[in-house]
């Protein structure tokens, strides 16, 4: 055992000990929960704009590695709710202040795992966004820790909150089109060409140690920070990992799985542009399945038309389910029932307006705090896990360039030593996912 490794085990055995000293207050039945929200950018605003809204939440904590997103968050709060919030650089040191009840993790996707399991283990309930992981091993981390823990981790896959989209997917159980035999995500959402950026130091104010966290380190660009790190690999997963696990999420869903498929082939690539962008802009992804049903997924980030009943309408961000006796289209505007050899419109149901989606989903999320049941999540992080991974078989077989067979039962691609070394990802200490939990 080397210096580094042996260095890594001591502290991590040391935050453990320090985080699992900390343990969860009980809740009054009419007070409110005391959130910590991690991350204020700009999925982190909407966070902290949904919370101050409901009732049954105060926002106590705010975490950011860029102190300019720290005050205008602190503004935010106090202008919506009448209270400033403690800030933080350091998330750990947010975890281990015993009024915070909850953490909502708003970070790039290279954080959601470790950052929500050194809150579970910290004796805090969590909602983590999407993808609940950055790669396949850890996602199932985070599920184990959450229950050996017992503590209440929903995944921000807030379409399990939208009443259309829950009233699509009971007609499909209930055979409105038949037989289904496949399912298809679409993400067609306009992304225009990122450019390139320097290699330069990074802003005053900017803990970017902390941000790269987990990946390895790497000079500050503009590209590699506010949204764009979404398309390189160590910190994103393109926008099947983004936007696409929505969808991919509604077509699991909708066909009822809940576990690996036998099978993955991805492709596509990075057309027309010549930027700093590593992952894909048009990807193609097909999984087959035991019982001979199929579940694809198209990412177009150029111009293109609408597909199935969705219209060409700008982004066409939607699933559509193929039966044998019909077809159901849905997305954000609602949902349609096709049926017979003409195709005829039997069901068109429109999205009805209301509460906004992610705070219906967050208020499922309270609720299940109360409770302390995971089983009343609508999207519990098993789900979550689930779904996410099966963005990140997708962009392994797209990475490896050929089809991989999988073992559904091990969680694991067959007789395929590369594939499978990129279930995981060499974590940069100290900010390491632990192998035991």
């Amino acid at each position: 055992m080397n210096d580094t490794t042996r260095r890594t085990i001591i502290q991590g055995a040391a935050a453990a000990a320090v985080l699992n000293s900390r343990v969860s207050r009980v809740l009054g039945a009419n007070e409110r929960i005391n959130i910590a929200v991690v991350g204020a950018g700009g999925r982190g605003t909407n966070h902290l704009q949904e919370y101050c809204k409901l009732p049954g939440a105060r926002v106590a904590a705010v975490v950011d590695v860029n102190q300019a997103a720290q005050e205008k968050a602190s503004a935010l709060v106090e202008r919506e709710s009448g209270h400033k919030p403690k800030l933080y650089y350091d998330m750990r040191e947010a975890y281990q202040d015993k009024e915070i009840d909850a953490v909502s993790i708003a970070t790039p996707n290279h954080w959601h795992v470790l950052s929500a399991l050194w809150a579970v283990q910290a004796g805090k309930d969590v909602y983590v966004e999407k993808p609940v992981s950055h790669n396949v091993w850890e996602g199932y981390q985070l599920v184990k820790a959450a229950r050996q823990y017992k503590r209440i981790v929903q995944v921000g896959q807030q379409s399990r909150s939208i009443p259309h989209k829950m009233r699509a997917i009971q007609l499909l159980q209930e055979g409105a089109i038949g037989k289904i035999f496949m399912a298809k995500g679409l993400c067609y959402k306009r992304r225009k060409s990122i450019g390139h950026t320097p290699d330069e130091a990074a802003p005053a104010g900017v803990k970017w140690d902390i941000f790269l966290g987990p990946a390895p380190l790497k000079p500050f660009s503009q590209n590699k920070f506010k949204y764009n790190w979404h398309w390189f690999w160590d910190t994103g997963n393109g926008d099947i990992g983004n936007q696409g696990v929505h969808e991919m999420d509604i077509a699991l869903w909708g066909l009822g799985k809940t576990a690996f498929p036998k099978a993955v082939v991805s492709t596509g690539g990075k057309y027309l542009y010549t930027d700093d962008q590593e992952t894909p802009n048009t990807q193609h992804a097909a999984f087959d399945f035991a019982d001979g049903t199929k579940l694809e997924f198209e990412v177009r980030g150029l111009l293109t038309l609408g597909e199935g009943g969705l219209a060409a309408r700008g982004n066409i961000v939607g699933n559509l389910f193929f039966g044998s006796d019909g077809v159901l289209s849905v997305d954000g505007g609602g949902f349609q029932v096709y049926k017979g050899e003409d195709r005829k419109l039997e069901m068109d149901v429109k999205a009805q307006r209301g509460p906004s989606d992610t705070g219906m989903h967050m208020d499922n999320f309270l609720s299940a705090v109360r409770s302390r049941k995971h089983e009343d999540l609508r999207c519990d992080v098993e789900t979550g896990a689930l779904s996410a991974a099966y963005c990140h078989l997708a962009n392994i077989s797209y990475r490896m360039g050929r089809r991989l067979a999988i073992d559904a039962d091990a969680r694991r691609f067959v007789n395929d030593a590369d594939a499978n070394a990129m279930l995981t990802r060499k974590y940069r200490a100290p900010y390491v996912v632990p192998s035991k939990v």
